[in-house]
């Protein structure tokens, strides 16, 4: 059966991007790019909630990120993904689909497919209604060595409160850290 994954980049004081959006603050290094392509390497579909998805789009398609990130570039690029939303009409980035409705009941049947494991990253709210419905099989967090302050919070929208079993760490020589976690 497949798993469903989400990562999220998170500051020491729990938020995934600052006031405005912002993600400037990631610590990206050459251990975090072997890192991620490793984790790409390992799913084969993407799951996004449109802003996410609209902010990945703008960026993984342009000619400065396939020259700065080539192998990240061309797996974000040739990858399936799924984007969650009720207000896009359509999407264009390459093997791309739109789900509007009923996101619980696809995923779990896209968990009952062969294949590698889906990925989530950012989509908070998405993250949220997958929590929700207990079907998130592993929290990975990568927590960067910065304060923020102010922004907004990691589990935003999540309801309730829901136990994790620690699985693994990973120490990156930059201070990041990797926290991997499944429900009990």
């Amino acid at each position: 059966m497949r798993r469903v994954i989400l990562f999220n980049l998170t500051t020491l004081d729990g938020f995934f991007e600052d006031d405005n959006g912002a993600l400037d603050w990631f610590v990206i290094d050459q251990e975090f790019n072997e890192f991620a392509i490793n984790q790409l390497a390992s799913v084969d579909t993407i799951l996004f909630g449109r802003v996410t998805y609209q902010m990945m789009a703008s960026y993984w398609t342009t000619e400065g990120a396939i020259e700065r990130d080539p192998i990240v570039a061309r797996a974000m690029n040739q990858t399936s993904k799924i984007v969650f939303s009720r207000s896009l009409e359509r999407v264009e980035w390459a093997n791309s689909r739109l789900v509007k409705e009923k996101v619980a009941e696809e995923i779990s049947a896209l968990k009952q497919e062969p294949g590698k494991d889906m990925i989530i990253f950012g989509s908070a709210k998405l993250a949220a209604t997958l929590s929700q419905n207990g079907l998130i099989d592993e929290y990975r967090v990568l927590v960067n060595p910065v304060v923020l302050g102010s922004g907004h919070p990691l589990f935003q929208g999540f309801r309730g409160r829901f136990q994790l079993k620690l699985l693994h760490t990973k120490v990156f020589s930059s201070g990041n850290v990797l926290l991997a976690y499944r429900p009990k």
